[in-house]
């Protein structure tokens, strides 16, 4: 990844109103803050073009290229331009789910799905559920210990039968990356079909389908600096073999319409287009956003790795200073984890943490975060989960010892 000088912290939280409150915002990986650019978009946008795609007058026309324009960026983040289409939907929930019901069409008795136990919720059951069409699903188990799904395992579940693997990029409670590349090449082997789910991996790190050669990969666009909507890119020939759910006298070949029910969110349209603005700004371009582009957009990502690094650094540090604490997921801050750190303490519940940071206006957040599966294999009672802190490249230092400072009496 090429190397971009940083820009100071100050400009950059310059970009977020949300962030002049003073509230120190470390629950990140439920949700980002948006800058300022993308919140004026979508307000621009519904008092000048806030009508129907496809029509000739020039507000529809305007909207017609909004439209267009944010499926083309959103292929440019995933690093597919040209192999594949980018799908834009509600949630990531969703999309996952349509994604299933178009290959509950064509799969039934004699086929497996391998679905990694680590993951969300979101890219497990609806491969699950294929079981009540005679789908074999078998679970691709999680390491009781580190709550990996180790490598190791996977050939052992993947046969001629196998049609999808599907698995988390990073653990939304661990922040550990996976080796994706090793695990495709094992599924392409056997000819499966991979969904990746890299919403947990996005905020921090530039995507790459091409180079990882997964089928299907999402992430959630109000995780990454945008709008409250999701991104599904599928690769050209995974596409071909499925029928998106819209209306059946909709061309099969209509893509990405045929997959995006009732169409998309326009207002968001606009604002995901007018994060290439931002993005230019964190990577020093000084075209406004107007050139963006895949090398603006590895800039932008260097330089927010560079500004996060830090961060999760210190707290690591900070938490495994304290006996009584256990961090889940990797206990050091090196290029095996993102800045989502989940931890347990030994006389306390993660709900009395979450309470005292909430006193300090600090916002942390506990939980199972929607990773039920996980929780159980690791012995932890999902009810009670994790307290889980989870950075973004906006996030301060002085934040972070404001975090130090509430956590260090209790801890």
């Amino acid at each position: 990844m090429p190397i971009a000088a940083a820009p100071a912290i100050e400009a950059v939280r310059a970009w977020f109103p949300a962030l002049r409150s003073g509230f120190a915002f470390m629950d990140n990986a439920g949700g980002s803050q948006v800058p300022v650019s993308v919140a004026e978009a979508v307000r621009d946008y519904m008092v000048s073009s806030f009508v129907q795609v496809g029509a000739s007058y020039p507000a529809s026309r305007r909207a017609t290229e909004t439209v267009a324009g944010a499926h083309a960026m959103i292929e440019t983040m995933f690093g597919g331009e040209g192999l594949g289409k980018a799908i834009l939907g509600p949630s990531t929930s969703a999309l996952c789910r349509m994604l299933s019901d178009c290959y509950a069409e064509i799969l039934g008795p004699g086929d497996e799905v391998v679905v990694a136990e680590s993951g969300h919720e979101a890219n497990v059951f609806p491969w699950v559920s294929l079981g009540r069409r005679g789908v074999t699903v078998k679970m691709w188990e999680a390491d009781p210990e580190s709550g990996k799904s180790r490598i190791g395992d996977l050939a052992g579940l993947l046969t001629e039968k196998t049609r999808i693997l599907a698995f988390p990029h990073v653990s939304n409670i661990l922040g550990a990356i996976e080796d994706v590349k090793g695990a495709a090449d094992l599924a392409r082997r056997v000819g499966a079909r991979v969904v990746l789910d890299s919403v947990a991996f996005a905020p921090h790190h530039a995507l790459d389908v091409a180079e990882w050669g997964v089928d299907y990969c999402v992430f959630s666009c109000y995780k990454v600096f945008g709008p409250h909507m999701a991104a599904l890119w599928g690769s050209n020939e995974a596409l071909a073999e499925i029928t998106g759910r819209n209306h059946p006298f909709i061309p099969k070949d209509y893509l990405p319409g045929k997959f995006e029910l009732g169409g998309v969110l326009h207002e968001g349209c606009a604002g995901l287009l007018a994060l290439r603005g931002y993005f230019a700004f964190l990577a020093g371009a000084s075209d406004g956003g107007e050139g963006f582009n895949r090398e603006i957009l590895l800039d932008a990502f260097s330089a927010a790795e560079a500004l996060e690094a830090p961060l999760t650094a210190r707290i690591l540090g900070f938490l495994n200073s304290k006996p009584g604490v256990r961090i889940i997921g990797p206990a050091e801050a090196d290029g095996r984890r993102v800045g989502t750190i989940s931890f347990l303490h030994e006389g306390l519940k993660p709900a009395e943490i979450v309470e005292e940071t909430d006193r300090h206006g600090i916002g942390i957040r506990h939980g199972n975060f929607y990773s039920w599966r996980l929780m159980e294999r690791l012995g932890i009672p999902p009810q009670q989960g994790v307290a889980r802190i989870s950075l973004a490249h906006y996030n301060s230092a002085e934040d972070v010892e404001r975090l130090i400072a509430a956590l260090n009496p209790i801890l």
